[in-house]
């Protein structure tokens, strides 16, 4: 009669064992995942060439820069991001194209004006 309960409490357990697993399953196989894209590639990266450069100079004191304004070659699209910077200071947005004319509010003097940087993304 030992043996018959030892086997029995191996099948039940066995039996116990498939039932956690078999719902484990269930419960996994009911996950659902939505479609999503990934990708790799490359392309060339042309840059922009600024030209035209004309600086606005403040009326009330001509040795304050209050603007720029240049055109880029090639011509960016009308919805692309322009900014630029005077002497490495902080990026402002420009607005543009005006008849392919670009304009941004830089600020900074004359005599300190170094550099002018633009950024420009299509």
């Amino acid at each position: 009669m030992k043996r018959f309960n030892r086997k029995r409490r191996f099948a039940l357990a066995a039996l116990l064992m498939l039932i956690v697993a078999a719902s484990a399953y269930a419960f996994t196989a009911s996950n659902t995942v939505p479609s999503s894209a990934a990708g790799e590639g490359s392309g060339t990266i042309t840059g922009f060439t600024a030209s035209a450069i004309h600086y606005t100079i403040d009326a009330a004191n001509p040795a304050n820069i209050t603007g720029v304004s240049f055109t880029l070659a090639p011509a960016p699209a009308a919805t692309a991001t322009v900014r630029a910077a005077l002497n490495a200071g902080a990026y402002v947005n420009c607005t543009g194209p005006v008849s392919g004319t670009w304009s941004c509010p830089v600020t900074g003097t004359v005599l300190a004006a170094t550099s002018l940087k633009v950024v420009a993304a299509d």
